[in-house]
């Protein structure tokens, strides 16, 4: 019973954020907003949809599963910090890379402090999810996936941000040399 009422929240929560996501896409979009990373954005939703099949199947393979109350607790912490760094974002944070052209990236609450608080977040949600119902197949496998696709995402956001900062030094010499 426990498990089941775990994760429909966290099925439900992942649909709210697509939810959010799309609305803040539109909005993006209503403000000039350029995708990137499109290629791989595709294998970040197999990636997440096979996550939680998985955590199903191995709920069920696993006969005895029981509750850590522990890392319960650590996973509602991670989620307030989710929640702060979303937050944080505004209409700015999406699953998707968008870039409004002349926005730089917002530097207010966890995003004072790190580059990137909200991937850091999803390395904890994909690692602790399983753990909570001592799933470790699930936790090991989809930690390792998840490194390998937040390395490609973060290299592409990174890009994008650094292509911007050397638009902003041409842009600035050009004044300084007229």
């Amino acid at each position: 019973m426990y498990f089941t009422i775990f994760i429909s929240i966290i099925i439900i929560q992942r649909l709210s954020e697509l939810y959010i996501s799309r609305q803040n896409e539109k909005w993006l979009l209503a403000n000039g907003a350029i995708q990137y990373g499109q290629s791989h954005y595709p294998f970040i939703v197999a990636m997440h949809t096979l996550f939680l099949i998985s955590v199903i199947v191995e709920y069920i393979l696993t006969p005895g599963a029981a509750i850590s109350y522990a890392f319960l607790v650590l996973f509602v912490l991670v989620l307030s910090f989710k929640f702060w760094a979303l937050s944080s974002l505004g209409h700015y944070w999406n699953t998707k890379i968008y870039r409004i052209p002349g926005v730089y990236p917002v530097k207010k609450g966890p995003y004072k402090i790190f580059k990137h608080p909200n991937y850091g977040e999803v390395i904890c949600e994909i690692a602790i999810i399983p753990l909570v119902f001592h799933l470790y197949y699930t936790a090991i496998i989809f930690t390792v996936l998840n490194a390998i696709m937040l390395t490609i995402r973060i290299r592409v956001e990174n890009r994008v941000w650094a292509q911007q900062e050397i638009k902003d030094i041409k842009k600035a010499e050009n004044k300084t040399v007229c």
